[in-house]
This record gives structure tokens, sequence and C-alpha cells, in this order.
């Protein structure tokens, strides 16, 4: 076919990509609303544009109506098979849905190794950082990954989080900054949503202690029993926005504090009360002894 020949644009399609482009400027400037208004009519005039389906489910996503990102982004992905962003978008919205069998295909497209079968992901994915509240007072803490987006908390959250060590959260595709593990940069991924509560409560504990010994004894105690014990004292630093969605700055690299700190307050995660307050009650001697105590998260998601 020559040049000449070539299909032209209708005055329909024209004016949607206009009516796109107007969206992306409405989104750009944060106003969804017209955004998503801007979107539809494009489609209303051309039902074909893989791009306008692929805005709107994103819009949707981050809203966390799953069903109409669901919809959109797997009508772009129709329209353009090779379209990856639709396709992990599809995914996340279908595994929010339990869609397993969506969901598997969609990784499948994209290729992913997700196992065979019809039912939830587990497998392992590896350990990366997620972004607990990333839009509020966010928290970073680490976890195992069972899906490409699903992933098990495996530190101790801070209470006023609503997260608790076991709990599983629906994360984004997209990694927002990096935290070195083992030596090795792991991407930070985004919350989207709790998926699937633990049935550990977050325990507050402020004790006083002289030396490094009474707390690995403390630890130790805590493994014995199966209670999971983070030192929130130790290993709790506050960074800036910029460094938490990025690489740390130099001012901000851990620096070992010489000078040991006596009053520490540490974080536990157990099924319940009274199996913590014995081995606590076990632990203490004159030198070394708990100052408070309470049930700072029971378990089952916060709201």
């Amino acid at each position: 076919m020559s040049d000449a020949a070539e299909i032209q644009p209708t005055a329909e399609q024209l004016r949607a990509e206009a009516l796109h482009q107007q969206g992306d400027e409405a989104d750009e400037a944060g106003d969804e609303e017209r955004a998503l208004s801007l979107y539809m009519q494009a489609l209303e005039l051309d039902f074909t544009r893989a791009m306008t389906h692929y805005n709107v489910g994103l819009i949707y996503k981050y809203r966390g109506d799953w069903e109409k990102s669901r919809r959109f982004n797997k009508r772009a992905a129709e329209l353009a098979p090779d379209h990856e962003a639709a396709l992990w978008n599809l995914a996340i919205a279908a595994t929010a849905l339990r869609d397993w069998t969506t969901a598997r295909a969609a990784w499948k497209q994209v290729g992913i190794d997700v196992g065979e079968g019809d039912g939830p992901i587990e497998g392992d994915f590896g350990i990366n950082p997620v972004r607990l509240n990333p839009h509020e007072d966010a928290e970073v803490v680490w976890a195992q990954r069972i899906c490409p987006v699903r992933a098990r908390i495996i530190s101790v959250p801070f209470p006023e989080s609503g997260f608790a060590y076991g709990d599983i959260v629906l994360h984004d595709g997209a990694g927002t900054g990096t935290r070195m593990h083992n030596g090795v940069e792991k991407s930070v991924f985004n919350v989207l949503e709790p998926f699937e509560s633990s049935p550990y409560s977050t325990f507050q504990v402020d004790v006083q202690i002289s030396c490094e010994q009474d707390l690995r004894e403390l630890l130790a105690a805590c493994e014995r029993a199966g209670v999971e014990c983070e030192d929130w004292t130790y290993s709790v630093r506050m960074i800036c926005k910029g460094c938490s969605e990025g690489s740390a700055h130099d001012e901000h690299e851990v620096v070992e504090d010489p000078e040991w700190k006596d009053r520490r307050r540490l974080g536990l995660a157990a099924f319940e009360e009274g199996p913590v307050r014995y081995l606590l009650e076990q632990w203490q001697t004159a030198d070394r002894r708990v100052e408070t105590f309470e049930c700072a998260l029971e378990a089952g998601f916060d709201g």
C-alpha cells in the first residue's frame, strides 16, 4: 500500500484524541473527575482507544474501585495485547477481587511464572520493603512477597499504622524508592490496601536494661515462645520524603550509635497477651525491668 493510500483518522477519532489529551492535562492537574469525564467522552467517539481505557483503569485502581479497574484494564489489554502496564493493573485488580483465573492469565501474558493451578498464588517472590499508608504517615517495613503484588509483613509495624506482623497486603507493581537488604538493593512497593489480616496482636513494651546481653536474652526468650520481637529503638529511623521514595542521602545513612541506650522500646507480636506477660516476668531481674506494657493493636485490621 502506498503512502497516499494510508488510512487517515476520521473526524471522530481526531476529536477523541483531542479529548484524551485534555483528559491527560486534567489528570496531571489533579482533577480526576474532569479527567474521567473527558476520557469517557473520548471512548464514546472511539471505543478502540487502548490508552484511554488504560488511563481510566489507572484512576480507578488508585481509588480502589477494583471492578471498574479490572474492566477497563481488561479492555485495554484486549485492544493492545503487548500493553504491559495494562496487564499488570489488570492482574492487580483481579487479585484484589480474588479473581485468580484472570490474575494468573495476566501474569503469564507478561511472562511471570506463577505456577499451575486456579486458586490463590502462593509462591516465593523474594523479600522486599513495602510502604504502609503511603499517602499519610508512611512507614516502610519488610515483607515476604507471595505473589507479584501480595506480601506478608515480616516486621513488627508501629501500631499507629493499623497493620501487624503477618498481615498480607496488596501492593503496587512499580517500585518507589529502594532499601538495602543483605547488601542487595531492593525496591519499595507502596501498599494499596490490606488483603488478609493475621492472628497477631501488637504489644508495645518499654524496658530498662543495662547491657546488650540483657536484650539478647529477651530476644532469645521471645524466640523460644514463638513471639516476634523488634527493637524499635534500634531499627527505626526517620528520613525525609525524598529519601524514602528514592535512595537515602549520605546524611541519612545508618550510623551505629556507640552509646548504649538503657531505655528501649520494643514491638512484640503474639497471638495472646498471657504468654507475653509471662515471658517478660520471667526475664525481669533487679537490673532489668519492664516499665510499661500495653496491647497497642489487637489482631485484625484497624478500622
